[in-house]
C-alpha cells in the first residue's frame, strides 16, 4: 500500500485528535496534533502576559515568534507524540480551560498560522502522515489525497469536552464549556486568514451518535481505498 497524507478538520471537541492518533498508530504514520502547536504557542502568550481577559498585545507575540521553539516528543508509555515547547513539556497545561479560552484568538494571527503552517508542511512533505487541525484540508495539505471534515453538535462537543476536563480535575461547569465552545466556532469560521471551512473534497463525519469504533471502522475503509489508488 502507498503511502499517503491525511487531513483531518472540523470543528472544536469532534475527537479529530484522538482518531488521527488512532490511524497514525494503526497504519505506522507520522500523527502531527496541529492543535496542540497553536495552544502551545497561546501558553506562551499567556505565560509572557500577551494576552488575557481584557487585551491582546498582537505585536509583542509576533516580535517573539522566533523565541518559540515547538518540538513533538514521542512518549513510548502513553504511544504517542508530546508537545514540548521550548524543551519543556507542556503538554498537560495547553489542554487547560484557559488556554482553550485564547486559542482561537492567537490561531487568527497570520504571522503566527505562517509560522506553524511552514512547520506542519516539513512534517508532512514525505507523506505517511496523520494531521489534524481546522485547515489541514484547505490550507497545509491542500493536495491531500483522503480529507476529513468532522463535525457534530455542539451539545454533544461541549458534553464529551465537559466530561474530559473533569476527568482531569477542572472545575469547570458545563455552561462553562459550552460557551467556549460556541465562541470557538464562530472565531474559527469568521477569522479572516484561513478559517474553518469544508474542502470541496472532503468526507464529512457526523459522530454526534456514533461510537468510536464505528468511526475508525469507517474510515480506516476510506484510507484502505484511498491507498489502493
Amino acid at each position: 500500500m502507498k503511502k499517503i497524507t491525511i487531513a483531518i478538520d472540523g470543528h472544536s471537541s469532534t475527537g479529530k485528535s484522538t482518531l488521527a492518533k488512532e490511524l497514525a498508530q494503526a497504519l505506522n504514520y507520522i500523527y502531527v496534533d496541529t492543535g496542540a502547536m497553536y495552544r502551545a504557542v497561546t501558553f506562551y502568550a499567556l505565560q509572557q502576559r500577551f494576552i488575557s481577559k481584557d487585551f491582546f498585545d498582537s505585536k509583542s507575540l509576533i516580535s517573539n515568534l522566533d523565541e518559540i521553539s515547538l518540538d513533538f516528543v514521542f512518549n513510548e508509555d502513553l504511544g504517542y507524540a508530546e508537545m514540548y515547547l521550548n524543551g519543556v513539556n507542556v503538554e498537560r497545561e495547553i489542554r487547560s480551560m484557559e488556554v482553550s479560552s485564547f486559542v482561537s484568538k492567537v490561531a487568527a494571527v497570520s504571522e503566527v498560522r505562517a509560522k506553524l503552517v511552514q512547520q506542519q508542511q516539513v512534517y508532512g512533505k514525505n507523506k505517511g502522515v496523520v494531521m489534524d487541525g481546522r485547515d489541514i484540508g484547505t490550507v497545509v495539505f491542500p493536495d491531500a489525497e483522503l480529507k476529513i471534515f468532522m463535525t457534530a453538535s455542539s451539545e454533544v462537543r461541549a458534553q464529551r469536552r465537559y466530561l474530559e476536563l473533569k476527568e482531569k480535575g477542572a472545575q469547570v461547569t458545563f455552561d462553562e464549556v459550552m460557551a467556549n465552545v460556541q465562541e470557538r466556532d464562530e472565531m474559527d469560521s469568521s477569522r479572516k486568514d484561513a478559517p474553518l471551512i469544508q474542502a470541496a473534497d472532503a468526507v464529512v463525519i457526523d459522530n454526534s451518535e456514533m461510537t468510536r469504533k464505528e468511526q475508525f471502522d469507517l474510515i480506516y475503509k476510506l484510507v484502505q481505498k484511498h491507498q489502493s489508488i
